[in-house]
């Protein structure tokens, strides 16, 4: 599993391959398109990026363009973590993620065997779904709960990810802070 995972969006990071060019070997890149017309097209160009630059790519939520593009998994919304068995038992081989908001969502994350899960947020972050940042305290009390490792998501960048360093987390996922 990477130690960092770059998360797309369509509105903060509209040239998701330009950053991937620039992303060290073994970063993971989470590629969330929330059904943009063009979705398939920039996911391929994600794709022939990883495999030239050793990078990692999943395809949020979406099992059908991660299978098409050859992507190394998925990474599920929230609302979609039960689904995780079941892509588990299609795909063994691919990773799957999910994002977390709270310890009933990691739990759920894990009975259903997630391979890890990007806990959102981390710290105050101008993601309109971000909610009220945990802190460096909670989220390291949330990470010693949780059975499978826990990414740091949401306000995450330079002058953050230093507080990260006590709390136990497997690595960072990162938007802007990336950029």
């Amino acid at each position: 599993m990477p130690l960092v995972w770059f998360v797309t969006d369509p509105v903060r990071t509209p040239d998701p391959a330009a950053v991937a060019e620039r992303l060290p070997r073994g970063t993971g890149v989470i590629y969330r398109h929330f059904g943009l017309q063009d979705a398939e097209t920039t996911a391929r160009v994600l794709a022939d990026v990883a495999r030239r630059r050793g990078l990692v790519l999943l395809i949020g939520r979406d099992a059908a363009l991660a299978a098409r593009v050859g992507a190394a998994g998925v990474h599920l919304p929230e609302r979609d973590a039960a689904r995780a068995q079941l892509l588990r038992a299609r795909h063994p081989r691919w990773i799957v993620t999910a994002a977390a908001h709270s310890p009933r969502a990691i739990r759920q994350a894990e009975a259903a065997r997630a391979d890890a899960v990007l806990l959102s947020a981390a710290f105050p972050s101008r993601s309109p779904s971000a909610g009220a940042p945990l802190g460096s305290i909670r989220l390291a009390q949330w990470v010693r709960a949780a059975r499978l490792p826990v990414y740091a998501l949401g306000g995450v960048n330079a002058r953050t990810a230093g507080r990260l360093a006590a709390t136990g987390v497997a690595g960072f996922a990162a938007i802007e802070g990336l950029l």
